[in-house]
């Protein structure tokens, strides 16, 4: 069964904690999604307030998509640009789906929710995204239309003796 996706849903306290178990259990499970596992929902709890305070000062919009059961199940951050010469690119940020629900394309889906919505923003024409080496994520966002840009050699520490490169990836909305 799909994924129902929502753009900008109301933040309650069902979707605060919904978002904060995604996030949770996909960095658990190894995602690469800005913290090391293992990690708790305390230590992730002040950067989701962070990203929740950027939703409501209009800085980012919030895509979540839910399962059958109602339960958050993917999670993708579209930020704008401050800087008045980029203000035609959003960047995508914390892009998750659930472990639970990996090799079913919801991935696929998610992504191109997210180019749907970014098309119905005034003057977007790309989407920028950051990915973690060594994971193999460049491989699928490419294959969902993204190209490499950029790249950035041992610029993620995960560990001591364990740096990733920074990957850029572009999506052309046109």
């Amino acid at each position: 069964m799909p994924l129902t996706f929502t753009l900008d849903p109301a933040i309650t306290p069902e979707l605060r904690d919904g978002f904060l178990d995604l996030w949770t259990d996909v960095s658990n499970a190894g995602g690469a999604v800005g913290f090391v596992p293992p990690v708790t929902r305390e230590e992730i709890r002040p950067e989701l307030v962070r990203l929740f305070a950027q939703l409501a000062e209009g800085r980012s919009r919030l895509l979540v998509g839910h399962d059958e059961a109602g339960e958050v199940a993917a999670t993708a951050v579209i930020s704008f640009n401050a800087h008045r010469l980029m203000r035609h690119w959003v960047w995508l940020y914390t892009v998750m789906v659930h472990p639970r629900h990996q090799g079913k394309g919801y991935g696929r889906d998610l992504l191109a929710a997210a180019a749907d919505a970014a098309r119905t923003f005034d003057g977007i024409e790309a989407i920028r995204l950051g990915c973690r080496g060594g994971h193999g994520l460049e491989r699928f966002y490419a294959s969902c239309g993204y190209k490499e840009v950029g790249r950035v050699p041992g610029a993620i520490r995960v560990a001591p003796g364990d740096d990733r490169d920074d990957i850029t990836m572009l999506l052309p909305l046109g």
